[in-house]
């Protein structure tokens, strides 16, 4: 069952631990590494999750995995997790540690959903944007295609949305059918 706080606590104290060892950007890579085969791979999140599976077991798998590629930091704290049997929780501390990095270097992540492609022309005209309204922070730009969409874009900036899609003029356009503002109630 994801716990946020336990994987915010987490996520915490390995950044702690990380800034202190000076090794940030090694742990962020081996954490990304880790969230990508959770992500990707729901087998391996089922054997993270499946109490059936003991403990030690568990560990041989995720170093079968991972093999050599984790830093000896990033290695101590799957081995942590797994005896303190908290290993079903390590795609929620992978993502809130990449969350938490985010945060404590100001980079904010933008999502550009298209119907198409984007050309290089919108998204250097929304980076530009985007970057004049959050001054000091670093953009980052996810791209999603959604076809569905018809035309226009979707950004999505933290909890703000901006849609100026057809599919959404369309909706608009169908619920001002469906009010009918223009014929009077006749009795």
């Amino acid at each position: 069952m994801p716990n946020p706080r336990l994987a915010a606590r987490y996520a915490k104290s390995l950044i702690d631990l990380a800034v202190e060892k000076n090794s940030l950007e090694d742990t962020l890579a081996d954490i990304k590494y880790l969230d990508s085969i959770c992500r990707n791979s729901r087998e391996f999140t089922t054997v993270l999750r499946s109490p059936v599976i003991h403990a030690d077991k568990k560990l041989d798998i995720i170093n079968a995995v991972v093999g050599d590629s984790l830093k000896p930091l990033a290695q101590a704290f799957v081995k942590l997790l797994v005896n303190k049997g908290r290993e079903e929780n390590l795609p929620e501390i992978a993502h809130a540690f990449i969350q938490q990095y985010k945060e404590m270097k100001n980079i904010r992540t933008v999502k550009l959903t298209t119907a198409a492609p984007a050309s290089a022309a919108l998204k250097e005209s929304v980076m530009a944007k985007v970057s004049a309204a959050m001054p000091g922070a670093t953009i980052e730009l996810v791209e999603e295609v959604k076809e569905e969409l018809i035309g226009g874009f979707v950004l999505q900036l933290d909890d703000k949305l901006f849609d100026a899609s057809i599919r959404r003029d369309l909706n608009d356009v169908k619920a001002q059918f469906r009010k009918n503002i223009y014929v009077m109630d006749l009795r």
